[in-house]
């Protein structure tokens, strides 16, 4: 992800490629000797590396994965549950990572071995309402209100955030309840599996790539991007703290594998694959960190 193609349109190879022709003007050819025959020779050699070399800069210039593309939200599939609980003033996030444990009095609580919050805040609204607020260095970075529906059977969660460039993003997921309710304790209290994706911003699935012919560049409207080589060794990740290298390889034309890392500890591996007619790219997610897995169609805009 070193140049946008565009940038090849100024290129010293493509300027030089396009003055070409009238040097190459082979028309009046007629009585030459073998001398201009060897010039010809020669001239046609450099024409056709040059073609060559064009030609594979154009080819590459028109990557399937160049191009912004904007996630389908109700494409999203999720393998994996999520385990909370609320119980005796006490709540507790089990598949969290870090976990998390801290009273639910409405009161900034310490949390520490999270890249991205170093406080929250939890308050329990009433028996199937909960309101998290989290914080890093006193500035508010997030807020979570989760609220379970009358039958017990559904989770709806509610959540925002401000990244580390100030840019805002939010959404809303369904989850269904897996097993049996917590006896005495807050409805939003066991393991809940997520589905349905609704009403999430623009920012949040919205990505742009631009490629090279040995490398790709990413970024997002939150602030989030790189630039890599497909040579499998790491790259800075930059605008995510929960990211801070990146490696590429490219599988094939359409497919390449990101593997995300924080301090050397590999976080995600992501399968990036654009369909043959180059209009919708998959994401397949696997997160090491939480062992869960993610589909997603995005569509080229």
């Amino acid at each position: 992800m070193l140049v946008h193609p565009t940038k090849f349109l100024s290129s010293p190879l493509k300027a030089g490629f396009l003055a070409l022709p009238k040097s190459l003007d082979f028309s009046a050819t007629q009585a030459q000797n073998f001398s201009g025959t060897r010039k010809r020779r020669l001239k046609m050699k450099r024409l056709c590396l040059v073609l060559f070399v064009f030609g594979s800069i154009v080819a590459f210039g028109q990557s399937a994965f160049d191009g912004t593309w904007k996630g389908n939200p109700q494409s999203a599939e999720f393998k994996g549950n999520d385990k909370y609980s609320l119980q005796g003033s006490m709540y507790r996030c089990d598949t969290c990572v870090p976990k998390i444990a801290v009273k639910a009095d409405g009161q900034d609580h310490a949390v520490s071995g999270s890249p991205y919050i170093d406080t929250t805040n939890v308050l329990e609204v009433n028996d199937h309402t909960v309101q998290i607020t989290s914080k890093k260095n006193a500035k508010p970075v997030g807020s979570t209100k989760m609220t379970v529906s009358e039958d017990g059977k559904t989770l709806t969660t509610e959540w925002s955030f401000i990244s580390e460039s100030g840019k805002e993003g939010s959404g809303k997921t369904v989850s269904e309840r897996v097993g049996e309710a917590t006896a005495g304790a807050s409805k939003i209290s066991g393991t809940w599996r997520p589905g349905k994706v609704e009403d999430i911003s623009a920012s949040v699935i919205t990505i742009t790539f631009k490629a090279t012919a040995d490398g790709l560049s990413m970024s997002d409207p939150i602030g989030d991007s790189y630039t890599a080589k497909f040579d499998g060794k790491d790259y800075p990740y930059k605008g995510d703290p929960g990211t801070t290298s990146v490696s590429l390889k490219r599988i094939d034309a359409n497919t390449i594998e990101e593997t995300d890392k924080r301090n050397g500890r590999v976080t995600a591996v992501i399968h990036m694959t654009v369909s043959a007619d180059g209009k919708t790219m998959k994401f397949a997610i696997t997160d090491k960190l939480h062992n869960t897995t993610a589909n997603w169609m995005a569509e080229k805009q």
